[in-house]
């Protein structure tokens, strides 16, 4: 036994002696891994004469050798790391007076800079501009804004509804609900924020969509100062040279109501898809509020009057940039976005 363990010694020593040569030999990175893995790989005679242990003592010899060749490695290995560093800070300069590289930086969704847009508009005309919740309930979204019941945006085919009682808001409407519940009058506000419908895309209708709805309560308010308003915010979006028309319509909130439209950019009034082949893209809805909302929040009809107009950002944002499509505004698609 004796004997055996003389030899294991002899030979930690051999190979101790060897790796130390190998390693203070090395100039570069590469070459000291290459001699950590000669001495110390899975496949070196040090790791063999490990795994052929059958002693102890021989055992213990071969690990302090082994140990004693990985301290060595790992002291060479940081002087050369300094040695590398030294060398690179002494060696590679760098002028100062160079231009630096072109930054990629990003820029404001089109929709946001819209939004901006019509926000200074109506914080020029002293409107408080907020946004609300979006998971809105029955009440607010539809019974007291005067929808009747038998309204087609009630049903689940045109309305993303939680249960019997939550929705999606269709519209930022209630907003102005709860403002006239929370204040009393005059009020000058418009609530932007994001809404849901169940509709078809189409170029001018995605299902989900930024609105921004504005109401006005005040002591004999009429139907000129909401196109007067219209007319203003219109403008600040679209320029002096587009055209703005006004059509009657009806909404269960506003009495009498009227549509916005707008000449369409796209194909210069001439007929296109974007525009139905009409000339003008509709805007929104707008009306003197009607005298059932008022009640319905407690305001006297007879005291208060007010009008209420909604619109869409992506459209407005569509027409603004003469884009034929909704649907670039949604699918995050850079060359688009990279224009703005």
């Amino acid at each position: 036994m004796e004997p055996d363990a003389t030899v294991a010694a002899v030979d930690a020593q051999a190979l101790e002696s060897e790796a130390r040569s190998a390693i203070a030999g090395a100039r570069t990175l590469d070459e000291l891994d290459e001699a950590r893995v000669r001495f110390l790989g899975r496949k070196s005679e040090l790791k063999q004469a490990l795994r052929a242990v059958r002693d102890r003592e021989s055992g213990m010899t071969l690990n302090a050798a082994r140990e004693r060749i990985e301290e060595a490695v790992a002291l060479k290995e940081e002087e050369l790391r300094r040695a590398e560093l030294e060398r690179a800070l002494s060696e590679e300069r760098v002028d100062v007076t160079f231009p630096g590289d072109d930054l990629h930086i990003g820029t404001l969704h089109p929709t946001t800079l819209t939004r901006r847009v019509i926000e200074d508009a109506f914080l020029g005309l002293g409107y408080e501009v907020l946004d609300d919740r979006e998971v809105e309930t029955v009440e607010y979204n539809f019974d007291k804004l005067a929808f009747p019941p038998a309204h087609p945006t009630r049903s689940p085919r045109d309305t993303f509804f939680l249960d019997d009682r939550r929705l999606l808001r269709t519209e930022t409407s209630p907003s102005q609900i709860h403002v006239m519940e929370a204040k009393p009058p005059p009020i000058y506000m418009v609530s932007i924020g994001r809404v849901y419908r169940r509709d078809e895309i189409t170029p001018t209708r995605f299902p989900v969509f930024h609105q921004f709805e504005g109401l006005a309560v005040d002591r004999e308010i009429t139907l000129a100062d909401l196109k007067g308003t219209l007319l203003h915010v219109m403008r600040a979006l679209y320029g002096e040279q587009r055209q703005v028309r006004f059509r009657t319509h009806f909404f269960p909130f506003t009495e009498p109501s009227i549509e916005p439209d707008v000449s369409c950019p796209i194909c210069d009034m001439q007929g296109c898809r974007t525009c139905k082949y009409t000339g003008w893209v509709e805007m929104g809805g707008a009306g003197m509020v009607d005298p059932q909302v008022f009640r319905n929040v407690g305001l006297d009809p007879e005291e208060w009057t007010g009008f209420a107009f909604g619109c869409g950002i992506e459209r407005s944002a569509q027409l603004r940039h003469g884009i034929s499509e909704i649907r670039p505004f949604w699918d995050n698609d850079l060359r688009v976005l990279r224009q703005f």
